[in-house]
């Protein structure tokens, strides 16, 4: 991920000298190993192994008197990393890490096939089970519910890792159709009271993520030097350079949100501020940044029982703030100020999506395949060699 400089702030690491990383993403019940998996016990005899006769070979079950159960339609098997880098040099494709050598002209790639676990099991996108409406209503929402989804809490670890090789996929088309030009980039706004789990969603779903080609930017509140500009001024600094995706974690709606709350300014002046917000992401989409806006939508009641395994876990007292209690105390307020939010500023060009967040799996399925539909979309492409392939492989063989 990209940072200013090579010193990071306290609790940060900086990898520098890095030319391609990829973050260690775990996956719910994968580390548990099956004994029938490990080798069976042998007898020896007459100095020789020899094995028991009761057990099973390894890997393999013993057969019982009971009717065996119908078999479950196999999934598609889904390339692997290595495969895909594998497939990349033999295609021709430079990967970004400046170490591997182009071997054979390349050869088109068609985009990822969409997996069939990675759309509503409605048929309906996610985008369009979420996206604020005209008529919508935020107190309506149930911040349990699950829309688009009727599995537990395994199944959604399952899809949303399922997404990861396709969103990396894409990521990579992102980055390197920048690199011939292209001036594309998206934009992930994540907004939500506090324990709404933006946190979760960055390691989660934005760790599915190539580090290269992300950046977070974490808006806490405005400096001294931030506050002698326009409340947009350190915003428009953040944006995304061309081929990369943003993360904002909270963003400039911080300014009409606890700043409304909280009287911070006069109500003339954070009334003013919607309209300014709308112009200038109209402006930030024309110039190639597709907006990608997120509400955590959390129950009061999951807020406090979040809140209280803050305070019950010695490893939780770092994230815990005394200041949440007094923001809680206004909960019906931001409730309001959200709500305004999203009936002012969920536009053509900018929509809103509101994702019911008590429930953290879903929650980071829902992101996931926002960012997966968006990037679908945009698809972006492989760009052509800019040299002669053919020369470049004689010199290579001469070389």
């Amino acid at each position: 991920m990209r940072r200013e400089g090579c010193r990071g702030a306290p609790g940060q690491i900086v990898v520098a000298g890095v030319s391609h990383i990829r973050p260690l993403v775990c996956k719910h019940n994968q580390m548990t190993r099956s004994v029938q998996d490990q080798k069976a016990p042998t007898k020896r005899k007459g100095g020789k192994a020899e094995k028991d006769p009761k057990r099973p070979k390894a890997g393999k079950t013993a057969k019982a008197n009971k009717p065996e159960k119908p078999k479950k339609a196999e999934k598609p098997k889904k390339a692997t990393k290595a495969a895909i880098s594998e497939k990349a040099v033999k295609s021709g494709k430079k990967h970004r890490s400046d170490h591997v050598v182009a071997l054979a002209a390349p050869a088109a790639v068609e985009p990822t096939p969409a997996s069939p676990r990675a759309a509503g099991r409605s048929g309906t996108s996610m985008r369009e089970l979420l996206a604020v409406g005209p008529d919508f209503e935020l107190a309506a929402l149930d911040p349990a519910a699950t829309p688009g989804f009727d599995g537990d809490h395994d199944e959604a670890d399952e899809r949303t890792a399922d997404v990861g090789p396709e969103l990396a996929d894409l990521q990579e088309r992102l980055y390197a159709e920048a690199k011939n030009g292209s001036n594309r980039s998206v934009l992930l706004v994540i907004q939500g009271m506090d324990t709404s789990g933006k946190g979760g969603v960055m390691r989660h779903v934005v760790g599915l993520l190539d580090p290269q080609g992300v950046d977070i930017t974490a808006f806490k509140a405005p400096t001294p030097q931030e506050r002698a500009h326009p409340f947009l001024w350190r915003i428009r600094n953040a944006l995304p350079e061309p081929g990369t995706i943003m993360v904002f974690d909270r963003s400039q709606y911080e300014d009409v949100l606890i700043v409304r709350v909280k009287n911070l300014v006069p109500a003339a002046t954070w009334s003013r501020r919607y309209g300014q917000i709308n112009a200038f992401e109209k402006t930030t989409v024309g110039k190639g940044t597709t907006i990608i806006k997120v509400m955590l939508h959390i129950s009061r009641e999951e807020q406090g029982r979040r809140l209280g395994e803050r305070l019950a876990r010695p490893d939780k007292h770092w994230k815990y703030n005394p200041g949440d209690i007094d923001e809680r105390a206004r909960w019906d307020d931001y409730q309001q100020a959200y709500q305004a939010v999203l009936d002012k500023t969920s536009t053509g060009h900018a929509p809103w999506y509101v994702v019911p967040a008590d429930r953290k799996w879903y929650a980071h399925l829902a992101v996931a395949e926002l960012l997966l539909e968006t990037l679908r979309e945009l698809n972006p492409q492989w760009p052509a060699a800019t040299f002669d392939v053919q020369e470049e492989r004689r010199r290579l063989a001469e070389s």
